[in-house]
């Protein structure tokens, strides 16, 4: 059973230098299970605080924030923090990932890097300009990284803000580009990305800053966009596997796209990562990829 107990009507003023008060208190909580205490002023919730270790009872104390909820409480220094979030991953899971990624990417890079090699001389005979289109992306813990792909459209039309979404008939595509983005042969070069460190083998796909849809940046469209970004970004990722590639035309295509991204954080397992690698290969030839 609770009971409430309103200091102010029933009489309890702290007096520290009373036996009277603490009488008092004894008599009316002296067989609690638990006692709470909430106080608005912060000058009375102080007096009570320190009226309560001189008791000797274990008692807790209400804090409102606002709505806000703390994850735990902790010490730093002389002070009492609030934990207000806390990263998805441990450092040794961190640290697992990394070993993974490294394991995998190495021996796959030294093999795939004849194919980068001719591709991108074929990038290069079928249009003028750069072989590699270089972006600007967001990556873990919202810092921006320069990830890397095969050219796929003409030079004078590639999209450096990524405001535009490409579809499968975008005029700007060109012949080899078009092969390369069916095959997704574009992105190896993110091998390069996970070898340095800003990537991962799966993970949320990067979004460059000016990604839209409806006419929205994404982060406008979705309030938990910000958090996909808890994890590196990754080659392949949940979303992926679930068929949500390609152009991002609307709301509910981004919305769909982060709700797998956290679920795949909130889910985050080497083994989960194991089986998207694995299915990734089913939907390389994707009818949405372009």
């Amino acid at each position: 059973m609770t009971t409430y107990v309103e200091v102010h009507a029933a009489g309890l003023i702290p007096h520290l230098h009373d036996p009277g008060f603490f009488a008092a208190v004894s008599s009316i909580i002296g067989y609690a299970d638990r006692v709470v205490l909430a106080f608005s002023d912060a000058q009375e919730r102080l007096k009570w605080t320190e009226a309560m270790r001189l008791s000797g009872f274990e008692a807790e104390i209400v804090f409102d924030l606002g709505g806000f909820e703390p994850l735990a409480l902790s010490r730093w220094n002389n002070s009492t923090t609030l934990l207000i979030s806390r990263g998805p991953l441990t450092l040794a899971e961190r640290l697992a990932k990394r070993v993974f990624d490294l394991v995998i990417t190495l021996p796959l890079f030294v093999a795939v890097a004849p194919i980068i090699a001719a591709v991108a001389l074929l990038v290069k005979l079928d249009s003028p300009g750069p072989a590699f289109f270089v972006q600007e992306r967001v990556g873990r813990n919202n810092r921006s990284y320069r990830c890397f792909k095969l050219r796929t459209m003409r030079s004078e039309a590639t999209d450096a803000t990524g405001g535009e979404s490409t579809s499968r008939t975008d005029r700007r595509i060109t012949r080899v580009g078009r092969f390369l983005r069916r095959t997704s042969i574009d992105e190896l070069p993110q091998l390069f990305n996970v070898l340095i460190g800003n990537m991962s083998l799966v993970g949320p796909r990067p979004h460059a800053l000016g990604s839209r849809a409806e006419g929205a940046l994404f982060w406008e469209l979705v309030p938990d966009y910000w958090s996909r970004h808890a994890v590196k970004p990754g080659l392949t990722g949940l979303a992926q596997i679930r068929g949500l590639r390609g152009a991002t035309h609307s709301r509910r295509d981004i919305e769909a796209r982060v709700a797998s991204d956290l679920e795949y954080i909130n889910n985050w397992s080497l083994w989960m990562d194991v089986k998207v690698l694995l299915l990734t290969v089913r939907v390389l030839i994707h009818r949405n990829a372009h």
